[in-house]
């Protein structure tokens, strides 16, 4: 915005604020410092006796509410602020006010609570026409009895601004343009006609000085400055609160304002039909506010070329449309408070600085914002119902490296879903590295697997690990058929003092030695043989089980032959399953002939585990010491047996 239009903003704030000021100042309504020159000056008649002396504003006087029913709010050299002005009293204003001619200090006059008829408001209003007074503001104004046409001499005025706030016509019957011409061609700077229920307003006749027009809060239509070429020199124009629907039809407006610089058209009814519509605005709009209108996506279709700042929150926007045209010159877009669900690309717009997304629908912004918006320096993107996931912590993880700034952070960024992180501060939400990275996530689990491979492959190889699984399937199956027998069948009895397992090579040593010395004589041991005690029809696995489980104690005849055997190593899984299921102490190991660790193979770890841990008897070669070998044995395995010589394993007596 230029110097001058800088300048001219902030000079209306201030006459702004100064027409307001009573509301802090009423308590000065008594003091009696007014206009006492003024009052020696005049006669009964009201007539100015000394027209060469000008008044004095700050020297005692009677012009007090009980003299002329007004209130003084503020009263010093440059400022004047009265209240309740009625038609009793409205003769004596306009001969104060004719008194105070150029030349005098007074620059401010500001009229609250004013109820005049319109022949004496226009009066007044010429009476400051040609007063020293540059800014007028009245505030609450109330227009009594018909409504005529009257003359205005726009000539010689020192105004500058006029304000009119909340202004109310009576008379019902009148001609509109009675009023509005008196407005519209006026020789001022700054025009106010706000909260006035206005619905229309004249093109003016002429080239208008006008550089600041606020309308705000009426009843203004499309109609409003329609081929109106006179409003070449305005700069700010403010339709705020109005009634203005169609947004091609306001571009038309400004399209012959030649020097516009900012238009606010916030609350209204504006909506854009789509291409079809013809937008047309003039190429000096650099401020656009179209915040708290109904427009869709279709408003971007429809937009100034060169706009700098635009403001489109509160709408109905639900994306940015690609393909639009591009906007090279706009710096900070506002879409807060619109439909929005993920972030805008910056395609067609470039130079974007400053963007504001506050208040959408946005879960999980995209992480490509930033590759796209370059030029972006300051995002506004809090109250959003965030959803916590890796892909918004990889948009907070790529806006920290580009060090731009988020707005508002950390307070206004709260995940909303999932609910068990609702109300979590996003700056408080971290994922694993393994967690949200895909690639990574994938060579782990192909790395887990591979261990995973070999550590079963080294158990299958060194442990023999499918050969214990095979046994303990058959050990199940055996299990669930015999519980399907009778109840009879299923209960476990002792038959045997001992099971004897050995493999065939050693066969010799026990049919010759061990059975004849166990079983022969007084107190004879019942020994389990798979040659004949195995029950014909049964499986080999299921009859070692049935010996085995029938059986008090399982010897076991250890020799380089027994470890080569896979009978042996059958039996001997078996026994020792029984030996930890049921706690017993059911094993007795005779060592027949030394057996060097290195023959053991891998998968006879738990024979190497019971060497080790276990007493076993090994086999005297010198005769004279095999007497003690049988006793130990005896008294090892020796046990009263209710059974009947001859069973076979799972047979009954």
């Amino acid at each position: 915005m230029t110097e001058n239009m800088r300048y001219l903003r902030n000079f209306f704030i201030y006459n702004h604020l100064f027409a307001f000021t009573f509301c802090n100042s009423i308590g000065l309504a008594e003091k009696n410092e007014l206009f006492t020159s003024v009052s020696n000056n005049f006669s009964e008649d009201g007539l100015d006796t000394k027209p060469s002396s000008f008044p004095d504003i700050n020297a005692n006087n009677q012009w007090t509410k009980p003299n002329h029913g007004w209130v003084v709010i503020e009263n010093t050299t440059e400022s004047l602020s009265l209240s309740e002005i009625t038609n009793n009293n409205v003769g004596k204003l306009i001969t104060l006010l004719s008194n105070f001619r150029k030349g005098s200090r007074l620059q401010n006059l500001t009229l609250e609570n004013t109820s005049v008829n319109w022949k004496d408001f226009i009066e007044v209003l010429q009476t400051v026409w040609h007063s020293s007074i540059e800014y007028f503001s009245i505030n609450s104004l109330t227009l009594q009895e018909q409504v005529t046409g009257s003359h205005f001499d726009y000539s010689g005025t020192s105004m500058k601004a006029l304000v009119l706030k909340k202004v109310l016509v009576k008379d019902l019957y009148f001609s509109q343009d009675d009023i509005y011409k008196i407005f519209a061609n006026m020789n001022i700077v700054a025009l106010t006609i706000a909260e006035s229920e206005l619905i229309h307003m004249l093109c003016p006749l002429s080239d208008s000085p006008f550089r600041y027009i606020n309308f705000s809060t009426n009843d203004l239509t499309d109609l409003l400055f329609q081929d109106c070429d006179k409003l070449i020199q305005l700069e700010t124009f403010i339709l705020h609160r109005n009634k203005f629907e169609s947004l091609s039809k306001v571009s038309l407006m400004t399209s012959q304002m030649k020097s516009l610089r900012y238009l606010d058209m916030s609350s209204n009814l504006l909506r854009n039909g789509g291409a079809e519509e013809r937008c047309q605005w003039t190429d000096s709009l650099a401020e656009l506010d179209l915040s708290s209108n109904q427009l869709t996506e279709s408003v971007f279709e429809c937009l100034p070329v060169n706009i700098n700042k635009l403001d489109l929150q509160n709408n109905q926007i639900g994306s940015v449309p690609k393909g639009i045209a591009e906007l090279k010159s706009l710096q900070e877009l506002n879409l807060a408070s619109n439909r929005l669900a993920d972030l805008p690309g910056c395609q067609g717009f470039t130079g974007l600085e400053i963007l504001n997304i506050e208040r959408n629908l946005i879960l999980t912004p995209s992480a490509d914002f930033f590759g796209s918006c370059p030029s972006v320096k300051e995002l506004q993107a809090g109250q959003n119902p965030f959803k916590c996931s890796c892909e918004l912590q990889d948009f907070l993880h790529l806006e920290r490296q580009s060090g731009r700034k988020l707005a508002g952070w950390p307070e206004e960024y709260v995940c909303k879903y999932p609910e068990d992180l609702s109300g979590t501060q996003l700056n408080d939400f971290h994922l694993s590295e393994l967690a949200c990275n895909t690639t990574l996530l994938l060579v782990t689990a192909l790395l887990l697997t591979l261990v995973l491979v070999a550590v079963v492959a080294f158990l299958c190889i060194c442990l023999d690990v499918p050969w214990y699984v095979r046994m303990l399937w058959q050990w199940t199956q055996t299990k669930r058929r015999a519980w399907h027998d009778s109840p009879e069948e299923r209960e476990t009895v002792l038959q045997f003092h001992a099971f004897i397992s050995y493999s065939e090579r050693d066969a010799l040593w026990v049919k010759n030695e061990l059975i004849p010395s166990l079983e022969k004589g007084e107190g004879s041991i019942q020994l389990c043989q798979h040659e004949r005690n195995f029950i014909p029809g049964k499986s080999i696995v299921e009859n070692i089980i049935n010996c085995i489980e029938k059986s008090y104690k399982s010897i076991f005849v250890l020799s380089p032959n027994f470890v080569q055997s896979e009978w042996c190593h059958y039996e001997l899984y078996f026994a020792h399953h029984k030996l930890f299921s049921e706690n017993s102490n059911s094993l007795i190991l005779i060592l027949l002939e030394p057996i060097p660790p290195y023959v053991i193979p891998a998968r006879y770890h738990k024979l190497k585990a019971l060497m080790a841990k276990r007493t076993y008897l090994e086999w005297p070669k010198e005769r004279s010491k095999r007497a003690l070998f049988w006793a130990n044995l005896r008294a090892a395995i020796s046990i009263n047996l209710p059974v009947v010589d001859g069973q076979k394993c799972g047979e009954r007596g």
